[in-house]
């Protein structure tokens, strides 16, 4: 069955730092690309990271944000460093096998919530 499934999401302070993790099942993460997308309350969902063999980052999380793979334990991260409010949401990490911008998403995670407030 392929399946990702994300975990890390919780509560931080303003500053504070979270590292997500989405674990692969059933299929590979090598050869892939695979990205992090969040969702605010009341906002469409928005890439946030892309990884193809380059890195992308939308500029709100540049400097912040780092995505890295772990192909042997097959799972990606998203270390989240000086959160602010506005990272609040949930997060997805998504496949494709087509390179970064991920246009097309060919499997989705069931989402971890960030929630960064004081």
């Amino acid at each position: 069955q392929v399946q990702l499934v994300e975990s890390g999401g919780g509560l931080v302070q303003p500053g504070g730092s979270l590292r997500l993790s989405c674990a692969a099942s059933g299929f590979p993460l090598r050869g892939y690309t695979i990205g992090w997308f969040r969702q605010a309350p009341g906002k469409e969902r928005e890439g946030v990271s892309c990884i193809d063999g380059s890195t992308y980052y939308v500029d709100s999380v540049k400097g912040r944000f780092t995505i890295s793979t772990d192909y042997d334990a097959n799972t990606v991260y998203l270390q989240m460093n000086s959160l602010k409010p506005e990272d609040t949401g949930v997060y997805y990490c998504a496949v494709s096998s087509a390179l970064c911008p991920q246009r097309r998403v060919q499997v989705w995670g069931q989402g971890t919530l960030v929630t960064v407030s004081s």
